[in-house]
């Protein structure tokens, strides 16, 4: 299951933007972006740059909370 997308990374601004705002190389988010996940230790800083819940960027971790 494909849960970064490339609207995620616009989100951001970009790949450039936002592999510097990360402190990684622009190539790790293409990895990322292939793969359709992010590691596990960068979800909350993706979500924070992007707005994008950590619900959706990783549901294996972070399912979303049901009442």
């Amino acid at each position: 299951m494909n849960t970064f997308k490339k609207e995620h990374v616009q989100a951001a601004g970009g790949l450039q933007p936002l592999a510097a705002t990360l402190g990684v190389r622009y190539q790790a988010i293409q990895a990322w972006l292939r793969r359709g996940r992010v590691p596990a230790e960068r979800v909350i800083a993706i979500e924070r740059a992007t707005g994008v819940p950590r619900t959706t960027l990783r549901p294996d971790i972070y399912p979303e909370e049901r009442p």
